[in-house]
């Protein structure tokens, strides 16, 4: 329960209980029942179709294999191999089934949505790493859907990834 909901009905706050900094408790509370709300709704639209232990079971599963993704990514360190990287992940979650491919769309979809964030605080409104985002993007979708990820795959990436 929010801070602000508890004053609202009569009871007193607990002495320990402050509202967030940064801003007031209600503002805070507001802006975080759209991205609940939005996540809640779109786990309800995927798991309609079974039950609802395969659906996490999947998620859970294209979880790890976005993050093997981005670790083997991290551990190859080689130049122009992002797309093919972002596209593995995707692909790999996605052939779990309705799980994982949808938690491979809501990390994928965060990432570039905090990647953006981040190119916005450090370069203000340029469009720095915009192009890049739609390309991650496309790869993303191109990975989910099914078709071969090695099509981003650079020249000369050991075949261990």
């Amino acid at each position: 329960m929010c801070w602000h909901r508890s004053r609202a009905r009569g009871r007193a706050a607990q002495p320990h209980q402050e509202p967030p900094r940064g801003g007031t408790a209600k503002g805070l509370c507001s802006r975080m029942k759209l991205p609940v709300g939005i996540l809640l709704c779109s786990l309800i639209l995927g798991v309609s179709s079974q039950s609802w232990w395969t659906f996490l079971k999947e998620a859970g599963q294209g979880t790890r294999d976005m993050w093997r993704a981005y670790s083997d990514m991290r551990e190859a360190n080689y130049k122009n191999s992002d797309k093919y990287f972002h596209a593995r992940g995707n692909y790999d979650a996605a052939q779990r089934g309705p799980g994982g491919a949808w938690a491979a769309e809501v990390i994928s979809d965060a990432r570039e949505k905090s990647q953006r964030i981040t190119d916005l605080l450090k370069f203000g409104d340029s469009g720095h790493g915009a192009e890049d985002s739609k390309a991650d993007q496309a790869a993303n979708e191109w990975g989910r859907s099914g078709k071969d990820p090695n099509h981003f795959r650079p020249a000369g990436l050991p075949s261990k990834y």
